[in-house]
């Protein structure tokens, strides 16, 4: 019995006492769920007689230790005294470095946005010329489906290439009332 009948009966040996090991490890278990279980009821018995497991409400509270809520419409903090210091963090120094910061990133908006516009430009024409260029009317209407979609998408980024545009005049406007020389925005 050598050669694969050998190997299958190991196999089949392991097997076994694969199957068998979480039975044993069950088997001793101490204590086990049901005693578990009986032990826990126990303690919520005890729990619940001893009063430790009570809700308190506003009922339960003496009267002149409830705080009154603060006024309708306003938080917490908003009725902080103002010796007390906030957790709001420190607006940052607006240096030449925030100035130009500022601006880099709103051209790098302005810049993407437009370089997409010409692609998608590109695409539109492309898709114009296809459509016209072919005779079988599923592929047509294919074509033109993807063209409106473009055409939609070219509509949104022009409006999102204004938008930044006018966020560039904004900051310029925001650093001229500030005095900021006009180098820190190059």
């Amino acid at each position: 019995m050598t050669g694969p009948m050998s190997s299958k009966s190991v196999l089949a040996a392991i097997l076994g006492v694969a199957l068998l090991a979480p039975a044993s490890v069950l088997a001793l278990q101490k204590p086990t769920l049901g005693e578990l279980a009986l032990e826990e009821q126990e303690r919520r018995k005890a729990l619940k007689a001893s009063g430790a497991g009570k809700v308190v409400t506003n009922d339960d509270l003496p009267r002149g230790t409830v705080a009154a809520p603060p006024p309708a419409g306003t938080t917490p903090a908003a009725t902080a005294k103002p010796d007390e210091k906030s957790d709001k963090p420190a607006e940052p120094a607006k240096d030449e470095a925030w100035w130009k910061a500022r601006m880099n990133q709103e051209r790098e908006v302005l810049g993407r946005n437009e370089m997409f516009a010409l692609a998608l430009q590109t695409r539109i024409n492309s898709l114009t010329n296809d459509f016209s260029s072919r005779d079988d009317p599923y592929q047509r209407a294919q074509i033109s489906e993807e063209r409106v979609k473009a055409i939609h998408e070219m509509d949104r980024l022009k409006t999102e290439v204004e938008l930044s545009r006018k966020k560039i005049n904004d900051i310029e406007e925001e650093a001229r009332r500030a005095s900021v020389p006009p180098g820190w925005l190059r």
